[in-house]
């Protein structure tokens, strides 16, 4: 354990705390909104340590092995959460989630990363191409989003048909990921940038990095269960939404902790990579994640996930990829810009609180 530093100690110790202290909240059926709130913040910090076991394991095959290993891997704790939210039929819920997960990263995460860069030192600039190629499969993705839900609303003849056409967007979408995947392995610069840790950190060993994977993986599973039990009774309490809950509470509970990284790189003045941490974690999610979850929720839940979404989360997807997009497209960034992505995001979740 030598190889790891206080930092990653402190936060694997507090995971595994609040893991087990969720377990016991959960068992003597404390009150809800409690345990709500500690299995967030053990889903918080289990994806914090998946996150690390990930990058560390995927180092020693190299940057490429690493991007696909991270695409395979990084999303364990909210695969786990649309899971149990799929077998409890919260198909609202797990369909907000996965919106929310790409804004968050594409408006709140990249918008706070290029405001306290651009804060700190001014216009900042970095290689567009990695960016253009995100931003070109991404706008896929939120075509593969929109085109069920016009066929649903604009009642086409596909209409009757939106489940099987959703299994076939899934089905595209895993085939795009494949064919991006010789590039990735190569490590291909406009697919999987060098980030700054593979270079000059000291990787853990092979044994640390898989019992850390394996025990996060493990913890986030139980968790998730617990927080998916917890979560509509706490947030009726609270007297939020099912899709405000989706849409914020469960997007950013998934990944809050590591998309601090991202800010941090901003600040740092290394908009490469901040931009290549925050907008890879989007095309994770729309290119892997939710294809994954449309398939298995034939198997898992009452009532098979659909990509026929509401029109408000639509548009807010297409808003969100679009200015994400002609931000970053021209290779430079100010902090009004960072400005005016957090300003879209608040915006999108305020019209989300009543439903």
């Amino acid at each position: 354990m030598s190889a790891l530093s206080v930092g990653e100690r402190i936060t694997l110790g507090l995971a595994v705390a609040l893991a087990i202290l969720s377990g016991v909240l959960a068992q003597a059926e404390a009150n809800m909104v409690l345990r709500f709130v500690v299995a967030a913040a053990a889903l918080s910090l289990l994806a914090t340590v998946v996150g690390h076991a990930t990058d560390h394991l995927g180092s020693r095959m190299g940057p490429g092995a690493t991007g696909v290993l991270q695409s395979a891997l990084g999303n364990l704790p909210e695969l786990f959460v649309c899971i149990f939210s799929l077998r409890a039929g919260l198909v609202t819920v797990v369909q907000s989630a996965l919106v929310g997960s790409i804004l968050a990263n594409s408006l709140l995460v990249l918008g706070l990363a290029l405001f306290a860069g651009g804060v700190r030192h001014g216009t900042q600039r970095f290689a567009s191409e990695p960016p253009r190629m995100i931003a070109t499969l991404m706008l896929l993705s939120v075509a593969s989003l929109t085109i069920p839900t016009l066929a649903h609303h604009l009642h086409t003849p596909a209409e009757p048909h939106e489940t099987v056409l959703s299994a076939a967007c899934a089905v595209v979408l895993l085939a795009v990921f494949a064919a991006s995947l010789p590039f990735s392995l190569r490590g291909d610069p406009a697919v999987s940038p060098q980030r700054p840790e593979d270079a000059g950190h000291q990787a853990w060993p092979l044994w640390v990095a898989i019992a850390a994977l394996a025990v996060a993986g493990v913890g986030a599973a139980f968790v998730s269960e617990w927080f998916v039990d917890a979560m509509l009774p706490a947030t009726r309490t609270l007297g939020i939404s099912e899709a405000f809950t989706g849409l914020v509470v469960v997007a950013i509970a998934g990944n809050a902790v590591e998309n601090v990284v991202g800010i941090q790189l901003g600040a740092q003045n290394k908009p490469d990579y901040a931009i290549s941490v925050v907008l890879n974690g989007s095309l994770q999610i729309a290119l892997v994640l939710t294809p994954v979850l449309v398939l298995l929720s034939f198997f898992i839940g009452p009532t098979p996930l659909t990509l026929v979404l509401s029109p408000l989360l639509v548009v807010a997807l297409a808003l969100g990829s679009i200015v994400s997009a002609f931000i970053v497209y021209d290779g430079e960034s100010i902090w009004v810009e960072g400005v005016a992505l957090v300003g879209l995001y608040g915006i999108i979740a305020a019209a989300f609180w009543w439903g």
